[in-house]
């Protein structure tokens, strides 16, 4: 059965449109998008699945072309702490690829999931040789300094409404999550396990935002209406 087969062994080749769907390929060369494109690997992640995990090596430059991972750690106590979600057209871990280091980090399927991956020492390739890419690499390093500062902000939240909204604003960042559009296909459970909430809360934190008109809840996501007062700390209540 395809669930006892590892992620790695269920890799496989991208239809053109996964190919589609994946941002840096559309800044590089015809010759460098077809080296690329011939070594990038999908594979279908079923809900827990691990596309990395804590002290593992790094071989692959990974990224969403479908679904929802969040990326996690275990602390020394082993309480968990969700650092952000991954929706589609994010792509992870350069940081690590650019170091070869060891993940410190785990990144976790929330539902079933198509995955890419680009080997590493592709990765490096293109670092050596496209301009085009370096720009798209260091247009996400900046966005995620600037993610990982807001998650750290975000943590020392108390009021769960500004958590919600700030969390969300998150996921609808057009540079690290360009798939996203104007709808994130999400449930409310998974994104209290993002935010670090219980369901019912989060349910509250959503229906408060759609009665300010920054949110519209649909079937199976969210669409947001004012992106920029999801950023903001003024339109949240006082809990």
């Amino acid at each position: 059965m395809t669930s006892d087969l590892t992620l790695h062994q269920r890799r496989r080749e991208p239809t053109s449109a996964e190919l589609a769907g994946i941002p840096w390929l559309k800044v590089l060369k015809l010759d460098e998008y077809e080296r690329s494109a011939n070594q990038i690997k999908v594979s279908d992640a079923l809900p827990g699945d691990y596309v990395c995990r804590v002290g593992r090596p790094v071989t692959y430059w990974f990224g969403v072309v479908e679904g929802l991972l969040k990326m996690s750690s275990d602390n020394e106590q082993g309480q968990t702490m969700t650092f952000t979600g991954v929706p589609p057209g994010g792509w992870f871990g350069e940081g690590t690829a650019l170091k070869r280091e060891s993940y410190r980090y785990n990144i976790q399927a929330l539902r079933k999931s198509i995955v890419a991956g680009l080997p590493v020492d592709t990765f490096h390739w293109l670092l050596d040789h496209s301009i085009g890419f370096n720009r798209f690499v260091m247009n996400q390093l900046n966005e995620r300094l600037a993610q990982f500062i807001a998650a750290r902000e975000i943590d020392r939240m108390h009021n769960p409404d500004l958590r919600v909204a700030r969390s969300l604003a998150a996921l609808f960042n057009p540079v690290l999550f360009p798939g996203v559009g104007d709808v994130l296909r999400i449930t409310q459970q998974e994104l209290a396990y993002l935010v670090g909430l219980s369901r019912q809360r989060v349910n509250e934190a959503l229906t408060a935002l759609e009665a300010q008109r920054t949110i519209q809840v649909e079937y199976g996501g969210l669409r947001i209406l004012d992106l920029p007062a999801l950023r903001s700390n003024a339109f949240a209540r006082v809990a």
